[in-house]
């Protein structure tokens, strides 16, 4: 059985009972009891009634207490004295008792519950350290230790430390902190920033621990540290100085730093390759690899210094190492080929190129030093063309004139260090052409050439060339031609060929040798590009000589087409238009007509007077169109033409008509809404005259009462009853027709209208009453009848004529077919 008892003593001695309460378990016991320590109350002290003892147990005994103090009486087990946590903590006692069979045992674990009965003290009575000049604020330079005896599960041993007092105060009062459970030492913020080993060397600081949490009733007890503030050898090392390339063997050690204070490990950072500089526990720093100035010259190395649990305990320091320059590179050309140009007049001296090589070398040191050399030329010939500067290679023409040489040439750079270390590149020279030399013609004078007067614009005349003595295909070698004089109307224009130079005089204009018999043009030719040198001379001019040969022209009218206006109706004979023409060559000039079929028109045969034969009307015809033709008088096929228009202007000489049949057309009475008779009619004048025509009533009363005229547009117009209801019968509706002329022309109508009722459907229910001198239907069947005879009587005779052309003997099968002779 497991039973965890924790009991307090009662008042009465003989029958002392124990109260049961919690308490910490005692591991390996068949009864568990916690009994506090310090018992000040009556003794024995019973503690607990041992409740697994049976009803017939007999001599009773408690063993295992080698000082007495534990008992037992009438199953209650009792101490004689008080217990004293810190001395004992427990106790392991065996209790045994007789049966009637045998004798039985089991084990009480007695443990002492603690009090706060004992004041925390420190450890050491002359508590001492020192701090390190450069220390980080919040990392521990030692570290105040303190005990107490009471349970250290509990919080009677639950120690809190606490800096009173700092001794003293300068430069600041709060310059150390103590960690409130650890009790580790450290400075603050100020006291990192401010420790001066000068203004003080030595701090006293008052410490404070309490138990219980730091409770304001718990033990304390106090305590003096002093603080020796010392330098520390924390700094940056002197700047290191390596060779690149070194041979080794490595690593190689190049600096060391060292933390005086607790137990550190260092560290490396900054930019580097990974494992090109290590530090050792020693704080050794090595070189593990070559270095290469050109790649990296100089490294920042960060040394970092922390505490075995990486915690940084001051600021950084920093190596710089600065690697030194071994001429190691040879000096290169930024671009393997250069191209440039020297005009071919350049003198001795001209530069015409700088070139520069790179070496990758310290520039500090002779190691960066070149010199340039030239090595070759292509083509070889002339030498003695081209030089380069030894130190700057400026590159610059030595021969006295570059005239005559090749147009192109390669030349090998190249680029050498102190070592011997080089490189090359080529530079291609273009030798430019300058115009030095004018282009000239092989001839002073060109011609005469003979040209026919009608040559067509576009004929080339003839082609002349100047020569240039400068390369062929440039500016200096190109050459435009100029007319100086001799072609003041610009008759003819220059075609230059670009790839030959030669020029091409073509005529432009049409050639007239009644005007102009003979050109004499001064040619000039030049270069596009200015002379660099010389002048143009009378050889870069010429004269062209050409004559027109005369040929006879036909005959040119003033104008291409005429157009005349001619009023309709007047008096034939009038003279409407002169046709004028003139001959180049003064020969006289015949008129004629074409395309006037009816002979309207005629024309003078030398005056080009048209005139009217007869009078025009316009509603016959409103335009007619001929052609004149003049004939040179000497020369028949010489000839030129025009068309000529003649438009007849309208007179207002037609009246207006009615148009259409209306008998058969009829209006309802009653009358029926929108019923009308649609009136049609036409003038044939034009519309000037004709345009817009007006019906209109005539001016009486019933007239203009019983009947209603409505325009459709111009030539139409509606004709409806203006009253509900006329009787049937057929009406005579009086009514005008005027055209729009001013006077206007008027036709005066009298329409026989028919008025019947209609039924549903608008249909005349009643037949119409013959109109006065309009035919009867017997007189229309009898005159039929009667062309039916006239037309029955003919093809008799047509036949009868072809009986007697064909005669035959009848026979007397078929004298039956043979028709009857009727004399007409």
């Amino acid at each position: 059985m497991n039973t965890v008892l924790q009991l307090l003593p009662r008042q009465h001695f003989v029958s002392q009972w124990a109260v049961l309460y919690t308490s910490a378990p005692c591991a390996g016991t068949n009864v568990k009891i916690g009994v506090p320590e310090n018992y000040d109350g009556i003794f024995p002290w019973y503690l607990t009634k041992l409740q697994s003892l049976p009803s017939n147990y007999s001599d009773l005994v408690v063993t295992g207490d080698d000082e007495g103090i534990f008992g037992v009486d009438a199953q209650f087990l009792y101490a004689l004295k008080p217990l004293d946590r810190e001395k004992q903590p427990s106790y392991s006692l065996q209790v045994s008792f007789r049966t009637s069979v045998h004798r039985q045992s089991f084990n009480v674990e007695v443990c002492v519950i603690d009090k706060n009965d004992n004041v925390p003290t420190f450890i050491e009575e002359s508590m001492r350290g020192s701090v390190q000049l450069g220390l980080l604020k919040g990392i521990p330079f030692m570290q105040v230790e303190a005990l107490d005896r009471d349970d250290r599960n509990s919080p009677h041993a639950d120690l809190r430390f606490s800096l009173m007092e700092q001794t003293p105060r300068i430069p600041s009062s709060q310059m150390f902190s103590i960690h409130a459970i650890s009790g580790e030492v450290s400075l603050t913020e100020e006291g990192a920033s401010t420790l001066d080993p000068e203004m003080c060397g030595r701090y006293k600081l008052s410490v404070m621990v309490k138990d219980m949490a730091g409770r304001a009733d718990a033990f304390f007890s106090t305590g003096i540290v002093t603080v020796e503030v010392t330098g520390n050898t924390w700094a940056s090392p002197d700047p290191v100085r390596l060779q690149e390339n070194l041979p080794g063997p490595y690593p190689i050690p190049i600096s060391q730093v060292k933390w005086s204070g607790s137990q550190a490990e260092y560290g490396l950072e900054g930019e580097f390759p990974e494992m090109l500089f290590t530090i050792s526990r020693e704080g050794v720093i090595y070189l593990n690899a070559p270095l290469d100035r050109e790649t990296q010259d100089q490294f920042h190395i960060s040394i970092v210094v922390e505490r075995p649990d990486g915690r940084e305990i001051a600021k950084p320091v920093e190596l710089r190492v600065m690697v030194g320059d071994a001429n190691d590179n040879r000096p290169t050309f930024p671009q393997a080929q250069y191209h440039t140009v020297v005009k071919e007049l350049a003198a001795r001296g001209t530069e015409i190129l700088t070139v520069q090589a790179a070496d990758n070398d310290d520039p500090k040191t002779d190691n960066v030093r070149i010199f340039y050399r030239l090595v070759g030329q292509i083509p070889e010939s002339p030498r003695a063309l081209f030089r380069v500067d030894r130190d700057s290679g400026v590159i610059s023409v030595q021969a006295d004139s570059m005239e005559g040489t090749a147009p192109q040439y390669t030349l090998t750079i190249t680029a050498e260090d102190a070592k011997g270390l080089n490189s090359s590149c080529t530079v291609v020279v273009t030798v430019q052409d300058e115009n030095n030399n004018p282009p000239v013609f092989s001839q002073h004078e060109y011609g005469p050439f003979h040209i026919p007067e009608d040559a067509l614009v576009g004929t080339t005349v003839t082609a002349v060339l100047a020569r240039d003595a400068d390369v062929r295909g440039g500016d200096s070698w190109q050459v435009d031609y100029r007319l100086e004089s001799g072609d003041e109307e610009d008759v003819f224009s220059l075609v230059t060929d670009k790839q030959t130079n030669e020029v091409s005089l073509v005529l432009s204009k049409v050639l007239d040798f009644e005007r102009e018999s003979e050109y004499i043009l001064v040619l000039s030719a030049q270069n596009p590009v200015a002379l660099v040198r010389g002048r143009y001379g009378p050889a870069s001019t010429a004269t062209v000589s050409i004559y027109v040969d005369d040929v006879n022209e036909g005959p040119i009218l003033s104008q291409s087409h005429y157009e005349v206006t001619v009023r309709e109706g007047e008096e034939p004979g009038r003279v409407i238009a002169t046709i004028r023409g003139y001959d180049p060559d003064s020969h006289p000039i015949r008129y004629s007509l074409q395309g006037d079929t009816k002979k309207y028109f005629s024309i003078g045969k030398y005056s080009g007077e048209l005139k009217t034969v007869q009078a025009l009307d316009r509603e016959e015809n409103s335009t007619y169109t001929m052609e004149v033709i003049a004939v040179d008088g000497r020369n028949s096929s010489l000839s030129a033409s025009t068309l000529v228009t003649v438009h007849i202007l309208d007179v207002n000489d037609n009246s207006p008509v009615l148009v259409g049949d209306y008998s058969w057309k009829y209006l309802c009475t009653p009358r029926l809404e929108d019923q009308a008779l649609v009136l049609a009619s036409r003038d044939s004048d034009g519309p000037q005259h004709g345009g817009r025509l007006n019906f209109s009533l005539r001016s009486d009363v019933t007239v203009r009462r019983t009947w209603k005229l409505t325009p459709i547009n111009d030539t139409h117009t509606n004709l409806s009853l203006n009253i509900p209801y006329l009787p049937p019968d057929v009406y005579i509706v009086p009514f005008t027709i005027s055209d729009s002329s001013s006077p206007p022309r008027s036709t005066f109508i009298h329409l026989p209208v028919t008025v019947c009722p209609c039924n549903v459907r608008g249909n005349c229910k009643m037949a119409a009453k013959q109109l006065e001198g309009m035919p009867t239907i017997q007189s229309a069947v009898g005159i039929l009848l009667g062309t039916f005879a006239v037309i029955g009587v003919i093809l008799i005779v047509v036949f009868v004529r072809l009986s007697y052309q064909n005669p035959k003997e009848p026979s007397k099968t078929n004298q039956e077919r043979v028709p009857l002779k009727i004399s007409i």
